[in-house]
């Protein structure tokens, strides 16, 4: 069973060779890593030279935004499941792959799968500023502001090959509308594992602001109404803040 992992990029030099390392270092050997850039113009072209010879597939050119690039990579992978990291984002252990593998493994039915997230400081990765402990899908819980931490999302490329990939109508939540698509829509065969698998850096594109945050809510309840789920904002943002809220909580005892 092949993973297909990938990383899109744009200017993130600074924290991209830990992303890698992360992925490099994995227990799982029968994987490729490949990395779609935007045309960066920071040391990112050095760094990719620096691992030529690692990566299954390098793309560097401009594009339509994160989403445009993570479709590049689905339409480049050649596993038989397929995750995204960001470039800013590490794995915890070199064990997840292996975990991925034998979850498929040990439930042939299941079409994905997916896990915890940990938020932590640009600086101070050691640091959790926020701990995503996420849960076993049920249905009706993307109404109320639930999804899981898509860069834990493992999934079969034939989903992709099924259902489509990202809607790149959706700016800036447009991982959220796809996840919605294929599990409170299409319903496909999903199972939550309760381990932490990604340490995610503070200040991604979605969570850097106010208005980033809003627009993606938006986006999210236009999602719901596209597809004729509840979309009540009232339910949708005071469900929301509880969730937000543990997480923040978490992070004490996590």
């Amino acid at each position: 069973m092949k993973i297909s992992v990938i990383t899109v990029s744009f200017n993130a030099a600074s924290v991209l060779e830990t992303c890698i390392r992360s992925v490099k270092e994995q227990s799982y050997d029968n994987f490729e890593h490949l990395l779609i850039d935007g045309g960066s113009n920071d040391n990112t072209q050095e760094l990719i030279c620096n691992y030529s010879s690692y990566f299954s597939m390098c793309i560097s050119e401009p594009d339509n935004g994160i989403y445009d690039a993570m479709n590049k990579g689905i339409k480049n992978a050649r596993g038989d499941i397929i995750g995204f990291i960001n470039a800013d984002d590490f794995y915890v252990h070199n064990k997840v792959f292996e975990s991925v593998a034998n979850c498929f493994k040990d439930n042939p039915d299941i079409e994905a799968c997916y896990s915890d997230l940990k938020y932590v400081g640009k600086l101070d990765t050691s640091h959790t500023e926020r701990f995503w402990k996420s849960n076993q899908f049920e249905p009706g819980l993307f109404s109320k502001g639930w999804c899981p931490p898509h860069p834990t999302l493992f999934v079969r490329r034939s989903v992709y090959e099924r259902f489509g990939v990202f809607d790149l109508s959706y700016h800036i939540a447009a991982d959220v509308e796809l996840m919605m698509r294929f599990l409170e829509v299409k319903r496909i065969r999903v199972k939550y594992i309760p381990d932490v698998w990604i340490k995610m850096r503070i200040g991604g594109i979605t969570n850097k602001n106010y208005h980033n945050i809003w627009l993606q809510n938006k986006e999210v309840l236009r999602a719901l109404t596209s597809y004729k789920l509840p979309s009540n904002p009232l339910i949708f943002f005071v469900s929301k803040l509880w969730i937000r809220s543990k997480q923040f909580l978490g992070r004490r005892s996590s």
